[in-house]
């Protein structure tokens, strides 16, 4: 695979990525959950400062931690995805970086713009766009949009069988299972990696 193709790949995980969150940030306020096809796959907007798959990390200093780290961390696979194009290693391990890549800079460009052109979302209305510098924070400050959600399981404490462990059922009483929320960078940041650490280990050596 060339540097063209992998440049293909990155441009529409990054292009599919961006304009579902768009459509997610123009349409829809926090919390807001529009079944697409029902009790299996619904769009639930939420937005975090963390990592991927809504998790958390340490406030407003933790925030610019991670965003810097991000920034980092897509430098150094840029440069490895170049490094494996030019020595010509397997496709598939130049299609999960590609993939991981892909879905890094999904990510930053949440953290690094969406607070700087987007107005702040609430849970009673949508955001808009607007002038750059304008926005509800500060470059590297802004929101990660989630909007992915497979609750392919649901189903209370009360009408659990009794040998399903206490542990799994959530604060809310009920065991979800994918309870996560993710978006489409976070989906291409895991098949990259499952896809390479099962598959492809042997090629980046």
């Amino acid at each position: 695979m060339n540097l063209k193709k992998s440049l293909w790949i990155i441009f529409s995980v990054l292009l599919v990525d961006q304009a579902l969150k768009f459509y997610i940030k123009l349409t829809m306020t926090v919390g807001e959950k529009v079944p697409v096809i029902k009790h299996f796959f619904y769009l639930y907007f939420t937005e975090n400062i963390g990592m991927a798959y809504g998790m958390q990390f340490g406030g407003d200093w933790g925030k610019l931690f991670l965003s810097i780290f991000r920034i980092l961390a897509v430098i150094a696979l840029g440069i490895f995805l170049v490094y494996i194009i030019k020595h010509k290693r397997s496709n598939g391990l130049i299609f999960c970086v590609s993939l991981i890549l892909a879905g890094a800079l999904g990510n930053i460009i949440d953290s690094a713009f969406y607070g700087m052109i987007f107005s702040s979302s609430t849970f009673y209305s949508v955001a808009q766009l607007v002038a750059p510098g304008h926005g509800y924070a500060p470059f590297l400050h802004g929101k990660v949009v989630d909007m992915l959600y497979f609750p392919i399981i649901d189903v209370s404490r009360a009408a659990a069988p009794s040998w399903i462990p206490n542990f799994l059922f959530g604060p809310d009483g009920r065991l979800i299972f994918f309870r996560p929320i993710f978006n489409v960078s976070d989906s291409a940041i895991t098949i990259g990696i499952f896809w390479w650490f099962l598959f492809q280990r042997n090629s980046s050596k």
